[in-house]
């Protein structure tokens, strides 16, 4: 068809340890090497999600903020 528009290219998604192309057994991962670098990352708390403000590792709230009971 001339002058039909194409769908635009969308990017392979990438590994984010090493760059290469990622595979659907190990998705985002190129690999299972590069899967479980990024899980002992995790394991070794590399990665941290912080939590609230003022709330110091390991230290336990005296209430769950959660709690509706307030």
């Amino acid at each position: 068809m001339a002058g039909a528009m194409s769908a635009p290219a969308t990017k392979a998604p990438r590994c984010p340890n090493c760059g290469k192309a990622a595979v659907d057994a190990h998705k985002p991962f190129c690999s299972k090497r590069c899967a479980d670098v990024d899980l002992a990352r995790w394991l070794r708390g590399d990665y941290v999600i912080p939590g609230p403000d003022g709330e110091a590792e390991g230290e336990i709230p005296e209430h769950d903020p959660r709690d509706p009971q307030d």
